[in-house]
């Protein structure tokens, strides 16, 4: 019988035996201590918080950090969530669609502030960025809203914009699936001339990640300027940018107003952004002119940051010289 060979076997023995109850006893501590986790909340990030969907709010710089994140990312921030009645339509002419937003208690929301003379706004558009709509939903007493659209069949996104009584403002989207037969476009190629219904509307500025950008929309008819457009949602236009990929919603803000005895009634239509990213974004502008509203659309690429090379990797929009990320 060897017995060194018995008395190293109960060594070994011994040994990993310790070890376990070593990773017990670890195992016991982390189960009373539990994962470092703070939840925090920014009225004005997209897409953090607890949203139902698994997602939990970072904290100390990673909470500053997503509370600059473009909106229209996300279905529910801050308590909020957009809630359409169904996640698919039939494609056709004046679909009706219908959709609540629920608050910290789960109830849907009735009370909401005028922004742009309207409690809410609601986008929709095709994931290729094809069949852009702005409408304004009807609110019921309670709290559903509803309007329709034109649908051709495809992957939309559905985006509200809107300021809850005693809260901030929120973009919130939701994807709207529609049926039937789809062709996905292909990529547009980048614009800065649209045509609608006789109207011709060039668009000047660059855009440049983390940089804010001065954009000059130019309206003419018939090789004409036009120098008399309609007010239109307290502006003489209304300008919405949508990166590609994600179609994360970047509000972009109108440079004067109707009445404050500098601002023209066009040709030009002045507006400030800054985009979070170099890549494409889709812009779509909504105008006014003998009381019928037109879109012209445009497909522009951002470069990035020359200056200082510090286009963010996360896709947040920089602190310096970035917009607050509401207006429009």
């Amino acid at each position: 019988m060897n017995l060194d060979r018995f008395g190293t076997t109960a060594r070994v023995a011994g040994f990993v035996l310790g070890l376990a109850a070593l990773f017990a006893a670890a195992l016991g501590i982390g189960a009373a201590v539990g994962p470092d986790v703070t939840a925090t909340s920014s009225g004005h990030a997209d897409g953090h918080g607890a949203d139902g969907e698994g997602h939990v709010a970072p904290a100390g710089d990673d909470a500053a950090a997503a509370a600059s994140l473009p909106g229209g990312l996300a279905v529910a921030q801050d308590g909020y969530a957009l809630r359409l009645a169904s996640p698919s339509a039939q494609a056709g002419a004046g679909i009706p669609v219908s959709f609540t937003v629920t608050g910290p208690d789960g109830s849907p929301v009735t009370g909401f502030d005028v922004q742009h003379e309207k409690r809410l706004h609601l986008i929709a558009v095709r994931r290729d960025q094809s069949g852009f709509q702005h409408v304004h939903p009807t609110l019921a007493a309670d709290g559903t809203w509803s309007t329709t659209l034109d649908l051709r069949p495809g992957a939309w996104r559905l985006f509200a914009d809107f300021k809850p009584t005693g809260a901030d403002p929120l973009t919130l989207g939701a994807d709207l699936s529609v049926a039937g037969s789809f062709t996905p476009e292909p990529p547009a190629a980048p614009s800065r001339t649209a045509t609608v219904d006789g109207y011709t509307v060039t668009l000047t500025g660059d855009l440049v990640a983390g940089r804010d950008a001065r954009l000059a929309l130019t309206v003419s008819k018939d090789g004409r300027p036009v120098t008399d457009l309609d007010p239109y949602l307290g502006a003489y236009g209304h300008l919405v940018a949508l990166r590609d990929g994600d179609l994360a919603y970047l509000h972009v803000h109108p440079d004067g107003e109707p009445g404050d005895g500098r601002t023209t009634p066009g040709p030009e239509v002045v507006f400030h952004t800054a985009v979070p990213s170099a890549g494409g974004y889709g812009l779509h502008l909504d105008f006014q002119h003998q009381g019928v509203v037109r879109t012209a659309s445009f497909v522009v690429t951002a470069t990035g940051s020359a200056a200082d090379g510090s286009t963010p990797t996360d896709g947040s929009i920089p602190t310096r010289g970035a917009s607050d990320g509401h207006g429009h």
